[in-house]
């Protein structure tokens, strides 16, 4: 009965914790602060090397907000990430802000429709309003 009801408390540094934060690591406390660290600075990596497109419309998006989805669907899984991220940072309001991963999985379920290859991902996954 004693190992039920401890199966049953909250335990807040464990597993559910680290995935709303984003993290990938989550064994331990220590590991997970050191992969933190790392995922943060790989990530400022890809967010450079994200493609971006510049439209001329009056859009008042940032560069990571006007990525397609046919240039969304090219990157790789951390360049993915990192685009959300940083269209995320762009649009701190959106109904996605604190939940990247939400977003991301939208962004590449979305992206999967070839009519959508031309729609910037940030709309079509419903980050920011058309």
């Amino acid at each position: 009965m004693a190992l039920i009801l401890a199966g049953c408390g909250p335990d807040e540094s464990t597993e559910a914790s680290g995935l709303r934060k984003g993290t990938t690591d989550t064994s331990s406390a220590s590991t997970t602060t050191s992969a933190r660290a790392t995922t943060t600075s790989a990530e400022s990596s890809q967010t450079s090397s994200a493609p971006t497109t510049t439209r001329s419309g009056g859009s008042t998006s940032g560069t990571a907000s006007q990525t397609t989805c046919a240039e969304f669907r090219q990157l790789d899984i951390a360049g993915e990430k990192a685009l959300i991220e940083a269209i995320l940072a762009e649009h701190p309001e959106s109904p996605f802000a604190g939940s990247p991963n939400v977003a991301l999985g939208t962004a590449k379920l979305v992206c999967l429709s070839d009519e959508m290859a031309n729609t910037p991902v940030a709309e079509a996954a419903g980050i920011v309003e058309p």
